[in-house]
This record gives C-alpha cells, structure tokens and sequence, in this order.
C-alpha cells in the first residue's frame, strides 16, 4: 500500500494493460470499513463478515461507477476520480450555504 512515485503513474498510464486508480479510490475500501466499524460499535451490533464483505463491495461499485460517469467518454479514471471528488466538496458547500 506504498504511494507510486509521479515517474511510476507515468509508467502506469502509459502501459493500457494497467488499470491505475488514484490511491484517494483505491484507499476507500479501508476508510470505509473503518466507518462500518463505527456504526457498528456505535450501535453495538455485530456483523458477520460475509455482510461486511457484501457492504464493502457495494463501497467500492459506487465509488468505480462514480468514477466512470464524471470520467465520461474520453477521460481517464484517475480523471473521473478527481472530478467526482471536487464534485463531492462542491455539492457539500453548496448544501452548507457555503457558495451559491
């Protein structure tokens, strides 16, 4: 789980066998069971692991479909991941009052 060096993405981007993925997706896995942890222990129940399994999967779909659609038809996922990100903080702004 090292970060890849700026010359690496370069490698990986020009190499079409790689799927890259910018590590703020491809981390959300772990992010996102920590969460799942937290509701868990907040409200003292337990699930199984295949449930957390399932959940997690569920995670990471979303995440790759969110990535794909702000992507569109000639971006790159890392660009898709990106823009769905600013997207995310831009929404929440807006939500807050923030920005108009």
């Amino acid at each position: 789980n090292l970060p890849v060096t700026a010359d690496g993405q370069d490698v990986f981007r020009s190499d079409r066998t790689f799927v890259y993925i910018p590590g703020k997706a491809a981390n959300a896995g772990g992010v996102g069971v920590s969460g799942l942890e937290m509701s868990q222990n907040a409200s003292r129940t337990y699930w199984k692991k295949e449930k957390v399994d399932e959940m997690l999967k569920e995670m990471m779909a979303e995440i790759y479909e969110q990535m794909t659609d702000a992507a569109g038809e000639d971006g790159t996922l890392e660009q898709g991941c990106n823009r769905a990100g600013f997207l995310k903080v831009a929404n929440a702004l807006k939500e807050l009052g923030w920005v108009y």
